[in-house]
């Protein structure tokens, strides 16, 4: 059997090539496709562009009225612009209601906007003085206007003809530039800018990952992808263990796991350390104890036909993305480099393969995890808890963190419950969950807590084990963190079941297309830059 495999898959294969500038110039002056003119939601639409005649002002209002266009939030009226100047479109954007207008509005409105622009094949853009003017904080709304333009323009074209993607790429936005009545801002404006780059670069990453076929991302893929990340000048070691290392860690339960693949477990730990030297207060010594250590755990499943527990042949397809947790891990890690917090960070994943096959572990084995603690298997698909088990395991009693942090596609029973936009949080930690309440507001990227009710942890008792990994339909998401939690050993952790938002089955947000979305990079960002 031949396959096919995507070459250079270790690094990452969605480039955004976008220039961003600051223009001061007055509109009209400089030659545009479009200049994109934010409009506030009103009854009563009185357009007047400055870099227009009178004439065509007094004809986009009529045809503004004729379309219904109010600036409501989320609409787009796109118009040529015929002997004008060097304007050729006018894309006119309502911004909704002035006073419920928010900086993090602005992610979804550039993405809507980069959608508008790209079906004319427009090359550069200007956007007027009405969408920065309305920036209430200059880093943060430039930030999440790049945001939206990034991962607006996000598809992923790995597996298409070359053909092809030299036709996607003729018509995608390369230019914007962000109006400004003066300079002051500008400084502000353009570490915005940079910062926005730094999130959507990590986020793309993290989609790409999910996106890639399993057959081309299996652990070893995954290696590659890690490694990739670190080396000299990015602050970042990475160390791999394979099956043997992974054994004289005690790691028997993940390596059950993949005993039905062709491919080798692999455990990957990410490490990345701030500068000392950039701080300038306190000896080394001081300086090394007000450092945070947390660590990031991402489930790392490449693919997951359920093992002996087969799964059904419609709930298999899309089980590549059962490393969507170790994708946003890596690309947190891809980050980190520029954006340089003041937080030692480790990563961790141990990636497998969930398989059948005559080596394949069995409903019913009893099988021990890194820390001695023995697990009755009543699910063979039940498996990510299994090796999560193990990472949480060498986390709490080998790296000692202040917090740890997991990221999971651990349960379908979170879909049922909170749907496809919403990851469920659940833990130990009230810090780590108020904190990443806050950052998840900011990124966008929606969470709702969960109870770690006390009784149901009845359920996952085992009568010949310690622990069995799964506790029945009812309450699937707790018991599943309730698991997870007797491996934690009194570490502060908070539980991220991403099973709904780490892949959209249809396009929910302007800026999440259809496909993998990088769930979690940018909020895990949020809160290791503010952490103290």
């Amino acid at each position: 059997m031949t396959y096919f495999i995507c070459e250079n898959l270790s690094c990452p294969v969605s480039y955004i090539d976008m220039k961003y500038t600051i223009n001061t110039e007055e509109i009209g002056s400089c030659a545009c496709d479009v200049l994109v003119v934010g409009v506030w939601k009103t009854d009563s639409i009185n357009i007047n562009v400055p870099a227009l005649s009178s004439t065509l002002n007094s004809a986009i209002k009529v045809e503004l009225k004729r379309r219904s266009f109010t600036g409501k939030d989320g609409e787009m009226s796109m118009m040529p612009v015929l002997g004008e100047g060097k304007i050729k479109h006018v894309l006119f954007a309502g911004m909704g209601e002035k006073k419920k207008f928010q900086d993090t509005h602005l992610r979804s409105m550039a993405a809507r906007i980069v959608k508008q622009v790209n079906s004319i094949k427009a090359k550069n853009i200007v956007l007027d003085q009405t969408i920065t003017s309305a920036i209430k904080k200059s880093i943060e709304g430039a930030q999440y206007l790049v945001e939206g333009f990034e991962l607006g323009s996000y598809g992923f074209t790995s597996f298409r003809k070359q053909t092809q993607k030299n036709e996607e790429k003729k018509k995608t936005l390369t230019e914007v530039a962000i109006s400004l009545k003066d300079g002051k801002q500008a400084k502000e404006l353009e570490r915005g800018i940079e910062i926005g780059q730094i999130y959507s670069s990590g986020t793309i990453l993290a989609r790409d990952l999910v996106n890639t076929p399993a057959m081309s991302m299996h652990p070893g893929e995954m290696v590659k992808v890690a490694e990739s990340l670190s080396g000299r000048g990015t602050g970042i070691t990475c160390k791999v263990r394979g099956r043997e290392e992974m054994e004289k860690l005690g790691m028997h339960a993940s390596i059950a796991v993949a005993m039905g693949s062709i491919h080798e477990p692999k455990f990957v730990h990410l490490v990345y350390k701030p500068n000392n030297q950039s701080r300038k207060h306190g000896t080394s010594n001081e300086r090394r104890a007000t450092i945070k250590k947390v660590v990031l755990i991402g489930k790392a499943v490449t693919f997951d036909a359920g093992g002996l527990n087969l799964k059904p042949e419609n709930g298999m397809t899309d089980m590549k993305i059962d490393m969507a947790g170790s994708a946003s891990v890596l690309g947190v890690f891809k980050a980190l480099p520029d954006l340089k917090p003041n937080v030692e960070i480790h990563g961790l994943f141990i990636a497998v393969e969930n398989m059948p096959g005559g080596r394949a572990y069995r409903p019913g084995d009893v099988i021990s995890a890194m820390d001695g603690t023995t697990i009755e298997v009543e699910n063979t698909d039940a498996e990510g808890r299994i090796t999560l088990a193990d990472a949480l395991a060498f986390a709490s009693l080998k790296i000692k963190p202040d917090y740890m942090i997991d990221l999971a596609t651990l349960t379908g029973a979170v879909i049922i419950a909170l749907g496809s936009e919403i990851t469920g949080m659940l833990g130990t930690s009230p810090d780590i969950k108020k904190a990443l309440n806050v950052a998840s507001k900011q990124s966008g990227e929606h969470v709702w807590e969960l109870p770690m009710h006390a009784h149901y942890r009845e359920l996952i008792k085992s009568k010949i084990a310690d622990v069995r990994n799964v506790g029945g339909r009812p309450a699937g998401v707790i018991t599943a963190a309730q698991f997870l939690e007797k491996f934690i050993h009194d570490i502060p952790w908070v539980h991220l079941d991403i099973a709904g938002p780490s892949y959209a089955e249809k396009e929910f947000k302007p800026e999440t297309p259809i496909g993998g979305t990088g769930w979690g990079v940018r909020m895990l960002l949020n809160y290791l830059r503010d952490l103290k």
